[in-house]
């Protein structure tokens, strides 16, 4: 049950409206504070800008008429404030939404909506451990292979190398063969050489020695 405002002389009540709940509620009170007691607010609604001083007319008649009580009417609506007001007609339309009444039932619902949650990310975490283990396995075979071809291109590329080395090993001994061979025929043609000039310088000192005998 609301607070009932302490009793004070009409001109000293003020009217002050807010809407809580499914209603809009007025209140002739003394003071803020009052309206605030009387309404069962925690929370400074003033200060939030949820509840105002109002001077509509209708409003502080029918406040004024029962000082202290709550009145009430449909949220949103603009009819008579009452003690009994009825729910609003079209609840789909309602941006007010009781918030003590139904404190327990998200609760529940709140419970009861953590364990898909769980269950999805337990399956989200197997799923993707399972993608992670997948694609660890697909980088390992995957290096596996790029190794492998490294591998094979290594021992293709030493196989190259060796067989070039090998043939300039052989082109440089045959050259190195014919070299001597050259140079070896070169060394008899050089000894050739000096036993004709050796033997011509002999035979050319012996007629010219018989050449001046028969000018003599």
């Amino acid at each position: 049950m609301p607070k009932r405002a302490k009793s004070k002389p009409t001109r000293n009540l003020k009217t002050y409206q807010t809407s809580l709940g499914f209603y809009d509620q007025a209140i002739a009170a003394p003071s803020m504070k009052a309206a605030l007691e009387a309404w069962g607010a925690s929370s400074n609604l003033f200060h939030q800008g949820a509840a105002k001083e109002t001077d509509d007319p209708d409003i502080v008649a029918a406040t004024l008429a029962k000082p202290g009580v709550v009145l009430r009417r449909p949220v949103g609506s603009d009819g008579a404030f009452t003690e009994s007001a009825e729910l609003p007609t079209d609840l789909a339309e309602d941006d007010h939404k009781p918030r003590r009444k139904s404190g327990k039932r998200p609760a529940k619902k709140a419970k009861t909506a953590k364990k898909p949650p769980r269950k999805l990310d337990d399956q989200a975490a197997r799923k993707a451990a399972a993608a992670f283990e997948k694609e660890e396995r697909r980088r390992e075979a995957k290096r596996r292979k790029e190794e492998a071809a490294r591998a094979k291109e290594r021992a293709r590329r030493d196989k190259a190398v060796t067989a070039a080395e090998a043939a300039l090993d052989r082109a440089r001994q045959e050259h190195e063969a014919k070299a001597e061979e050259i140079e070896a025929a070169r060394a008899a043609l050089d000894d050739r050489a000096e036993a004709e000039q050796t033997r011509w310088d002999k035979q050319r000192m012996k007629l010219q020695e018989a050449l001046r005998r028969a000018r003599e």
